[in-house]
């Protein structure tokens, strides 16, 4: 490595006063060169890079914060955007541009951090949160999420994808904040707002694959792929094979990035079952450790998706475990949906939404922990003895699962409004860490569907018809049926159509009250009489009138 002194091992990072070193991982490569692309009309200009061993390629070159510059490799007449490239001004396709983090000024310097216990999450999409879909224009309300309870943000991924609108777990650019909701400066701002009013922010991360449009990780090297190994969104990440030390690196550097650069208080991992990793240490707890050590005495949250619910993900290191946080509950949903709309399609089948569910999850977290289930055909889940509750991330909504209805309807649409008062009262006041869907709190109408602005053609049509075949159970049509029935994810009404309007705070007053009140019951008196009698209603039946402004059931 060059004796040059960064903090990071790769990247570019400004070094001194224009003038920025450039260090990337292409053993695909015999020379790499770093393009500036600064003027407009003027010919780029070439700086070559120096060999390292195993495969790296450095060098300092006079440019400063702001400098926009690509990649040739082997002398090529193509140029490429930096993998690691921390800002994507025009999209994935487009040049990388220099940032320098010291030039953002936090207020917010004394924040302690969060612990999972006694927290709020709130799932948030940047681009339909508001109107506008931009980092600042979701600052401004994070003074109400504050005042109605919330405590953290889960921010939905942000790392560069292509197109103009999207989900963000197509992601190819890891380091580089998407363009389209603002500079990286405004994701900072919108953590340093966010801080000072209380609120944590975690970050969605998506580690199990790179999106399909955009990813330019094979011109420097074909080690960042498994080919062989599939999982539902393309190629594996080797994290276990040959030459995968530098693939490992990317990542765990990418992990301690978000934490020390943007503030972030840890991270939501995507669906960690669809990645493989036999290594001593799996990759996600070793980026887990490496974020933790990045955040100092800071305290950090670290959560899972995992379909495979193994309980080990949330066990401490000397338990044999990877050290996280938590884990979302995906069987206290589908219990929740069974519960209120009866629903039986698809994984539904293999839930009651009797009360004896709610009462296993409130002791023991998930309900499936090595039994057999016969949508998935497959033993589901290991024990979770000695886990705390709060390590159970429950929900009635998230961004999958509204989704998964086809049209994107929302849950209150599917049941009586009784029933579903009473489900989120057991989901606010359970033993679980709640989390709460973007307008869940006061009754969006609004839908949220998958929607993905993807460009080539091959791509799209592949999307489409995944989706369909993926949906088909649960709309109990065919796949050639379901891909008639469903919007096209490229539609730009569809992204329009799943923005939030806020007005509806207003609107659907009764039901905003609702979730105040009984966030605040959970705040105030979650040890007190009031909440034991409340959830002795909810777990053993029983009615009454809600001590909180409106019936139950």
């Amino acid at each position: 490595m060059s004796q040059i002194k960064r903090h990071y091992p790769i990247g570019a990072e400004v070094i001194g006063k224009d003038q920025t070193h450039f260090r990337v991982w292409a053993p695909k490569a015999r020379e790499v060169d770093v393009v500036v692309e600064d003027c407009a009309g003027s010919e780029p200009v070439v700086y070559p890079l120096t060999p390292e061993p195993d495969g790296y390629f450095s060098g300092a070159v006079n440019v400063g914060a702001g400098s926009r510059y690509r990649f040739r490799v082997n002398g090529g007449e193509t140029f490429y955007p930096d993998p690691v490239s921390r800002f994507q001004p025009e999209g994935p396709h487009g040049p990388s541009c220099v940032i320098d983090p010291r030039q953002f000024r936090w207020a917010e310097t004394n924040w302690p951090g969060v612990k999972l216990k006694g927290q709020i999450i709130y799932e948030m999409h940047i681009g339909t949160f508001t109107k506008d879909g931009t980092w600042r224009a979701a600052a401004e309300q994070l003074s109400e999420l504050a005042r109605i309870g919330i405590t953290v943000i889960e921010m939905m991924p942000v790392a560069e994808f292509p197109g103009k609108f999207g989900w963000g777990y197509d992601g190819v650019d890891l380091f580089a904040p998407s363009h389209l909701y603002g500079t990286p400066d405004d994701l900072k701002a919108f953590v340093d707002r966010s801080h000072s009013l209380g609120l944590a922010v975690i970050l969605d991360v998506v580690y199990n694959h790179f999106g399909p449009d955009g990813n330019y990780l094979g011109i420097f090297s074909d080690d960042y792929l498994v080919r062989e190994k599939e999982n539902e969104w393309g190629n594996a990440i080797n994290f276990d094979g040959p030459n995968s030390g530098p693939i490992r690196e990317f990542f765990s550097t990418n992990g301690r990035y978000w934490i020390e650069e943007f503030h972030f208080d840890g991270f939501r991992f995507d669906a960690t079952h669809a990645i493989r990793d036999q290594s001593t240490e799996y990759i996600i707890g070793a980026v887990g450790r490496e974020a933790r050590e990045a955040a100092g005495s800071r305290s950090i949250l670290l959560i899972a998706e995992n379909d495979l619910q193994e309980a080990k993900m949330a066990r401490p290191l000397s338990d044999g475990g990877d050290d996280l946080d938590g884990m979302w509950n995906d069987d206290f949903h589908h219990s929740a949906v069974v519960a209120l709309t009866g629903r039986n399609e698809a994984y539904f089948g293999d839930y009651l939404g009797a009360p004896q569910e709610f009462i296993s999850a409130a002791k023991y977290g998930f309900l499936y922990q090595g039994q057999a289930q016969s949508w998935r055909k497959v033993l589901r889940g290991t024990p979770t003895f000695g886990l705390a509750p709060e390590a159970f991330v429950c929900f009635i909504e998230n961004h999958d699962q509204i989704a998964n209805t086809g049209p994107g309807q929302r849950l209150r649409f599917q049941t009586s409004p009784g029933r579903y008062r009473a489900m989120t009262a057991l989901l606010l006041l359970g033993p679980w860490t709640p989390l709460l869907f973007q307008g869940q709190e006061f009754g969006a109408s609004s839908p949220f569907q998958f929607f993905a602005d993807l460009g080539d053609a091959s791509v799209r049509d592949a999307i489409r018809k995944g989706r369909a075949e993926w949906l088909a159970p649960f709309l109990s049509l065919s796949k050639e049926d379901a891909l008639k029935s469903l919007p096209a994810p490229d539609d730009p009404e569809v992204f329009v159509r799943c923005k939030l309007d806020l007005s509806e705070r207003d609107k659907n007053r009764e039901l905003y009250d609702l979730h105040i009140d009984l966030l605040k019951l959970r705040r105030e008196d979650s040890c007190g009489a009031r909440a034991r009698e409340f959830r002795s209603q909810i777990f053993f039946g029983g009615k009454r009138r809600s001590s909180v402004g409106s019936k139950l059931w």
